[in-house]
């Protein structure tokens, strides 16, 4: 496998930000002490000179390239990582990430994850995916919590990901968006794939777009502080769909910074404190509907609370 190199250009919001941050921010798939690593390797550029000081600052109008080599074996460890189970037989179980919790190993993100706290938990896991992605049937963003079903069983595995194939399994979120969504009720019908503009983002504008389906229910909207809480079901699952999806409305989720989330756009100090306290973006997976694999028995999990600290923003913004 061949290495990946990619081109960023600094514009205006990053001007006098160190480089690994930089780089951490346009391209979220590796930690910061990794690109600290491939900095210090060569492995950063600006044209043909090596850019070998993490701590650099950046000026607008600056192209840095990017070399990512080719992953090297991962040993996949057990780690004593605190685990909610909120559902557990011989075949599967349903587990809560929080947010900041990457869902599998890959190249930066060694440790911490949740297959290595899946492999210190479970007797068995699933290793249809590959020890790498033990029991991993669908994921969550690093910066999304909720609920995740694991298989435990092979047969339980492939069972299951012909429930995510036929779209039969029922996956719901809870967001805080930007700005006050008009229509109580609504469907999202756009396209997801690779972003034109950015490859290293999803959009709507995409090569290879596939359809993309999400449906929402206003709960609350905050007139005063320009944010909407709204209940989403998901009947497609593209990477980033329900990010994607809002900020193409013009709604992007409060601290989605990839997507489009600027602070100085809120309109109440109230909103800057909520955004100040939330330090993931506000969205939270808090129930998933399946049948069970083996029994064809409906399983029905929610999460017991909504994780902190996005209660204490709800409390801030008030009724």
């Amino acid at each position: 496998m061949s290495s990946e190199v990619l081109t960023f250009k600094v514009d205006s919001q990053y001007k006098d930000k160190r480089l690994d941050q930089f780089l951490a921010s346009v391209y979220p798939e590796f930690s910061r002490s990794y690109y600290q690593k491939l900095i210090k390797q060569g492995n950063v550029l600006e044209g043909e000179k090596e850019l070998k000081k993490p701590s650099l600052k950046l000026k607008e109008g600056q192209e840095i390239t990017l070399i990512i080599p080719p992953p090297e074996e991962i040993e996949v460890k057990p780690e004593n990582i605190p685990l909610d189970i909120y559902y557990e037989d011989e075949d599967l179980a349903v587990v809560y990430k929080p947010p900041h919790m990457v869902v599998h190993p890959s190249v930066g993100h060694t440790s911490g994850t949740l297959v290595n706290a899946l492999l210190y938990h479970f007797k068995n896991v699933s290793n249809y995916g590959g020890r790498e992605r033990a029991g991993i049937v669908h994921r969550l963003d690093k910066e999304t919590a909720g609920l995740l079903i694991i298989a435990k069983s092979e047969f339980a595995h492939k069972e299951l990901q012909k429930q995510f194939q036929e779209r039969t399994v029922d996956k719901r979120y809870k967001a805080i968006v930007s700005g006050i969504v008009k229509k109580n009720h609504g469907i999202i019908d756009l396209p997801i794939g690779r972003s034109i503009y950015n490859r290293q983002k999803m959009g709507i504008q995409a090569t290879n777009a596939r359809d993309a389906l999400t449906e929402y229910w206003v709960e609350k909207k905050w007139e005063k502080h320009g944010l909407t809480l709204v209940d989403i079901k998901l009947h497609t699952g593209r990477t980033h769909q329900i990010r994607v999806h809002f900020s193409a409305l013009g709604h992007p989720l409060l601290n989605d910074k990839v997507y489009g989330f600027k602070k100085s756009s809120l309109k109440s100090q109230e909103a800057k404190q909520a955004s100040d306290i939330l330090d993931y973006h506000a969205l939270v997976a808090y129930k998933i509907s399946f049948r069970h694999p083996r029994t064809g028995e409906k399983i029905d999990v929610h999460l017991k609370n909504i994780p902190e600290p996005l209660p204490q923003v709800l409390n801030l913004l008030g009724e």
